[in-house]
């Protein structure tokens, strides 16, 4: 069988969700709705999300409504436009901004039911998931975000499921979407917040995709390995896809995806959490001296290139990525929340920010671990040091479902009054059980 025909044959499989994947499931999806939620009460995405939005009957996070392809392309849009979402950290997959927008939708259209909505989009994160595994780092490379990419063909593979295709459609559905997959990383060069789109456009890929499949549209059974097909063009070869969809329903890998804590590119979370080691030793901004990073040479293109950007950021979206400028607004200003970057970059937090430097480490474990150290001279003689050997909220480094609940709470309530959060908190805590998702609709449009 083809990639397309292994997935199609999974998505499409007579399983029900083992007990743990669901329940992970039903946290990343809570997680996902808050972040979204609390993205749409920002100007991050601008004026285009009212352009967006239209005739339809599709809930988005903002509150109104648009066709279930334009829903999914900014429901998509909001949830990764703070950088506040989740990802599988071996495969660099941030599964929710993708696999949430496209299940919402299509269940909506379908009058599925909250745990067909669910399936949905654990079909999506784990197709998503073994496309990024099959060549770790590949996509990035070749200036491509493996989300996305890998996200059009989750997106339909959610939306075949839902929506009822039979194999050949979805095969077909496959096809189209991965014709069609996209999403550049040249955002790095000026920092742009066109980002933000990648998975939304996604989304609304596998969406259009399973819809033109249901009409009578074809596309290639072999999209994905074909010597002109996703793997070779996006990721430079087909790596070892064959084996990573050959366990495809027997392991689940969505349990392994990570929360974020902080509203920035998760290869910065463990820094800030060596900081907080540092300043819990009694490192104070007045008394740094000098604070060197070292960071894996595959991540630092990203966090740390060009470094003088990485430390006085263009923008305080661009500002998300820069390793040096987040940990110097930690000294200076208590916190890095959505909050610290809605402003320009702050003089004095680029101040100390360029008294950071960086050196590579080669052999780090990345993408399996996402790890940090920092090395600290202080103006007073001391040598500090902190070392995590990957970030919070993987498997090991579990996030219990309390802190996940808090977040959607703090973010919700970004965007709703406070009874409709408490609402729409009980109502995801059930989503499972929920014949169809009109509740949720409802408490989301408000």
């Amino acid at each position: 069988m083809t990639g397309a025909e292994r997935i199609a044959a999974f998505a499409l499989g007579d399983w029900t969700l083992p007990g743990d994947v669901a329940g992970a499931a039903a946290l990343h999806f809570m997680d996902a709705i808050g972040v979204g939620l609390a993205a749409s009460a920002g100007t991050e995405q601008g004026g285009w999300q009212r352009a967006v939005q239209g005739p339809g009957r599709a809930t988005c996070l903002t509150g109104g409504l648009a066709s279930p392809a334009e829903a999914a392309m900014l429901n998509g849009a909001l949830i990764h436009s703070l950088e506040y979402d989740d990802t599988h950290i071996g495969s660099v997959i941030h599964g929710s901004a993708v696999a949430l927008p496209a299940a919402l939708a299509a269940a909506e259209a379908a009058g599925a039911s909250g745990a067909d909505c669910l399936a949905g989009y654990a079909v999506a994160w784990e197709v998503m998931i073994r496309i990024g595994l099959a060549a770790p780092g590949a996509f990035q490379a070749r200036g491509v975000q493996a989300t996305s990419i890998a996200g059009a063909i989750g997106a339909a593979a959610a939306a075949g499921r839902i929506m009822g295709l039979d194999r050949a459609g979805l095969v077909a559905a496959i096809g189209i979407a991965g014709s069609q997959a996209s999403g550049l990383l040249a955002f790095l060069e000026d920092g742009s917040s066109v980002k933000a789109l990648n998975p939304g456009w996604a989304a609304q890929t596998g969406l259009r995709a399973a819809a033109l499949s249901s009409a009578g549209m074809v596309g290639p059974a072999g999209v994905l390995e074909s010597p002109f097909g996703v793997m070779k063009c996006f990721a430079g070869d087909t790596g070892s896809l064959a084996e990573m969809l050959d366990d495809l329903g027997a392991h689940w890998r969505l349990p392994e995806a990570a929360f974020k804590l902080y509203p920035v590119c998760h290869y910065i979370h463990p820094f800030l959490e060596a900081l907080e080691r540092l300043m819990s030793e009694g490192l104070e901004v007045e008394n740094l001296g000098s604070l060197t990073l070292h960071v894996a040479q595959q991540q630092a293109p990203l966090i740390c290139e060009p470094w003088d950007r990485r430390q006085a950021p263009l923008s305080g979206y661009d500002g998300k990525w820069g390793l040096a400028y987040c940990l110097a607004l930690r000294l200076v200003g208590g916190a890095v929340d959505i909050a610290s970057f809605k402003a320009a970059p702050r003089d004095e937090v680029i101040t100390v920010a360029r008294r950071m430097s960086w050196v590579p480490v080669e052999n780090s474990g990345f993408p399996n671990v996402f790890p940090a150290r920092i090395d600290v001279e202080t103006r007073d003689g001391r040598r500090l040091s902190a070392k995590v050997d990957t970030v919070r909220g993987v498997p090991g480094r579990p996030i219990d479902a309390a802190e996940i609940e808090a977040k959607l709470r703090a973010n919700a309530a970004r965007a709703l009054p406070p009874g409709i959060t408490e609402k729409l908190v009980s109502c995801l805590a059930v989503l499972a059980e929920l014949p169809d998702l009109s509740a949720v609709a409802e408490l989301i449009r408000r």
